[in-house]
């Protein structure tokens, strides 16, 4: 077994022990948002395409699992999978739009249409606007598993989040990931090698857009509300800082990110509207101390420790 499996079997031993360690409901929190960072980190990261519009796809499958969930009564799975796909229909469209653009302009564009979202979002009845979809019901795992357990829906989201990571982590090592990290270093010879570069530009956008939304979907349902929060600029703005205090175009920097930008926002709450300038501080130490992120900094000072 390699040194990386020994690592991830770690990791998740970790995982499964964590709930007897910590609050239940802050580590779903934790999980989701970790998800939430690696489906950015996938678009960014890999494919070198900056969204400023990602929180729609996440904050839409919540409010789309919500809905189903509580008035249509649809079960748990049932209910995260149609959040998943509209996140997905919605990542197709928003694709096939914004990948004729490059760099700045393609953020723009991405960023525009997600206003868009949040004001549908707004003015949509189903959504009951700023108060949002409360009390949203876990149900039971395919008719017979009781979500309603903390520790029991802690394990479902854990599950979620392991083969979503299971499934980034394969597409980046596959020779599709291969193509994306070509693209992502120079486009113009990727063209030129024959490869149909807004394709997989768009291939990879609405597989991102859909694993942001399978995050979002799930943060519906374990922590039972979906609220404008979840759909507008500034939470796009916060899984950019995730990924790169975790570390871009790494593996587990986006979990790292998110992990520690979540610890902040729940340990230093009794600091009130403070918050938002300690994280923005240690943003800019992290930046100036570790200019590729936490995970990509210890990956680049290991990687010269064992350089000759």
């Amino acid at each position: 077994m390699s040194r990386t499996a020994i690592l991830y079997v770690v990791l998740l031993a970790m995982a499964c022990i964590a709930p007897f360690v910590g609050y239940p409901l802050f580590l779903m929190k934790c999980l989701c948002f970790a998800l939430f960072a690696c489906a950015f980190n996938l678009l960014v990261g890999f494919t070198g395409l900056l969204s400023f519009g990602h929180a729609m796809f996440f904050g839409f499958a919540a409010y789309a699992c919500a809905h189903s969930a509580k008035v249509w009564g649809w079960t748990p799975e049932v209910a995260i999978l149609f959040g998943t796909l509209s996140a997905g229909l919605m990542g197709l469209v928003v694709g096939w739009l914004a990948v004729r653009r490059q760099g700045i302009y393609f953020a723009m564009v991405t960023l525009a249409l997600s206003q868009m979202v949040y004001f549908i979002c707004v003015q949509a009845p189903f959504t009951y606007a700023e108060d949002g979809i409360q009390g949203v019901p876990r149900g039971k795992l395919l008719g017979v598993i009781d979500l309603k357990d903390d520790m029991v829906m802690y394990y479902f989201v854990l599950a979620i989040f392991a083969a979503a990571f299971a499934l980034i982590y394969r597409v980046i090592h596959s020779p599709f990931g291969q193509v994306l990290k070509s693209i992502r270093e120079n486009e113009p010879r990727a063209l030129s090698l024959g490869y149909d570069v807004d394709k997989y530009k768009l291939v990879a956008f609405v597989l991102s857009a859909a694993l942001a939304g399978l995050a979002g979907a799930t943060k519906s349902l374990s922590l039972g509300l979906a609220t404008l929060t979840d759909v507008t600029w500034q939470m796009s703005g916060e899984v950019v800082l995730m990924t790169l205090l975790g570390g871009m175009g790494t593996i587990l920097g986006p979990v790292v990110g998110a992990s520690a930008i979540i610890a902040m926002g729940n340990y230093l709450s009794g600091f009130g509207s403070w918050v938002t300038i300690i994280m923005g501080a240690t943003f800019v130490v992290c930046v100036l101390l570790f200019r590729r992120g936490i995970v990509g900094e210890i990956e680049h000072r290991l990687g010269k420790k064992k350089s000759p």
